[in-house]
């Protein structure tokens, strides 16, 4: 019989993405019927977050278990490496390419940011 010790810490993270993604288009859609011009930098903004959080928290929990000890740990080290490359790559393309406001691109993901923080805290007291 097999247990898969990284269960509860999977189950974590795909509540916190759920968080993530039902807020993101929240905010979205509350943009585009406030200030259509800027839908596109808070879209970024929501990207340059979920996107490298999902292919993190996808990264780390390729393998669980004691005896796989090491191979978790380069995985985490990996998977945070890959996380921030391709955030600052989103960042670029996003400032460069697509001419994106600041304030509503930063302030998106501040917010997406802070709220996988929060749902984290929420799920682990619940």
């Amino acid at each position: 019989m097999q247990t898969d010790l990284a269960a509860s810490g999977k189950s974590l993270a795909i509540k916190g993405i759920a968080v993530q993604l039902v807020l993101s288009a929240t905010m979205i859609i509350i943009c585009a019927l406030i200030w259509p011009y800027y839908v596109s930098s808070v879209a970024l903004g929501v990207i340059s977050f979920v996107l490298p959080h999902c292919i993190f928290a996808f990264w780390i929990f390729r393998h669980a278990g004691a005896s796989k000890n090491q191979q978790v740990v380069r995985s985490l080290s990996q998977g945070m490496k890959l996380k921030l490359a391709l955030t600052s790559l989103i960042f670029i393309v996003a400032f460069s390419v697509f001419t994106a406001h600041p304030l509503f691109l930063l302030g998106a993901y501040a917010i997406v940011t802070v709220s996988q923080w929060l749902a984290m805290f929420w799920f682990n007291q619940h």
